[in-house]
């Protein structure tokens, strides 16, 4: 199953990348887009780790963790769809924004402040949408994994993505503009 499962999550990263790459006419721009995706699993990974050493209590003499199951995997895999949407709607106003003639430096600025609301509106509605799903006993691993991404995931959109994005881009903008 986990096999299968990574297998399928390779394909839908190669896909995303396929279709990014035709959108943006680029193959650096999907990686930078991507970007936040592997990044969310510094939430994943540890968020599980936590989840179990502050609720795993003994049921009956019995232990009961909260397992990376294949039902977070799937998480996992739902997760890489608003990762990319939120950094490719960031992307897209820097671009919109460098269009009107501002800055490289200015363009990402003005872009994470005004898509700051709209990504943790996302973030939040996406925490709140699973957390009821947390209480089903097959299906709460997909939720706290979606929980977990989301939240680091929205760090790394609005952190990371802008800054990846001047480094990669801030000087030859800057040099198209001189």
């Amino acid at each position: 199953m986990f096999r299968d499962l990574g297998i399928a999550f390779v394909a839908a990263q190669l896909g995303i990348f396929v279709i990014l790459m035709f959108e943006t006419g680029s193959r650096m721009l999907p990686l930078v887009i991507m970007l936040a995706i592997p990044l969310t699993m510094i939430g994943i990974m540890p968020g599980f780790w936590l989840l179990n050493v502050l609720v795993d209590r003994p049921v009956g003499g019995y232990p009961t963790p909260v397992f990376l199951t294949a039902t977070a995997m799937i998480g996992m895999l739902a997760l890489s769809g608003i990762v990319v949407r939120n950094s490719l709607v960031l992307i897209d106003f820097i671009h919109h924004a460098q269009a009107e003639g501002l800055s490289p430096g200015e363009a990402v600025i003005r872009s994470v402040a005004v898509r700051t609301r709209p990504i943790l509106a996302t973030a939040g509605t996406a925490l709140l949408g699973n957390w009821v799903i947390t209480l089903d006993p097959i299906f709460s691993g997909l939720a706290w994994a979606i929980m977990f991404g989301v939240f680091t995931s929205t760090l790394f959109t609005l952190l990371v993505i802008p800054v990846v994005y001047l480094l990669l881009y801030g000087k030859r903008a800057g040099a198209i503009e001189s």
